[in-house]
């Protein structure tokens, strides 16, 4: 009978102090992992405001460019017209060289590209005689 209780007695302790020393272990290691996982989440945080900071500021200096630029060539166009007008010989030339610069503006946009010709999609398939046989067939390909 005392044989039977420690071979009962001795696993039960085992498993009391496995139990007992696994939230210990439970306790103080978790610490440090949260921690660690947080420093991950808050980097990969500030990472990503940087990169939507950077991406706003691109976009309005974009803008800013494309303003400038809008700008530019609206003073080029007021300048071919001042030196039209102030440098060409006759009346006929003036009004040539004003209507040409004003071509430019009030022209609707070429269209470039011809439509096609045939409007029907294009087959994946290889099309068929009606009485021959379709590329399912057994004998499709084969002469006779």
């Amino acid at each position: 009978m005392e044989h039977s209780l420690l071979v009962w007695l001795l696993p039960t302790l085992a498993l009391v102090a496995g139990v007992v020393i696994g939230f210990l272990v439970a306790r103080l290691l978790p610490n440090a992992a949260p921690s660690s996982t947080q420093r991950q989440l808050d980097d990969v945080q500030e990472r990503f405001n940087s990169y939507q900071n950077e991406v706003v500021t691109h976009f309005n200096s974009t803008a800013s460019l494309v303003n400038k630029l809008a700008q530019s060539h609206q003073d080029v166009q007021e300048h071919l017209a001042d030196g039209a007008s102030r440098l060409a010989l006759d009346e006929q030339t003036r009004q040539r060289l004003l209507a040409s610069l004003h071509a430019d503006t009030t022209q609707a946009p070429r269209d470039r590209l011809t439509p096609p010709r045939n409007s029907e999609a294009p087959k994946d398939y290889a099309p068929k005689t009606p009485n021959a046989p379709g590329m399912l067939d057994e004998h499709y390909g084969l002469k006779k």
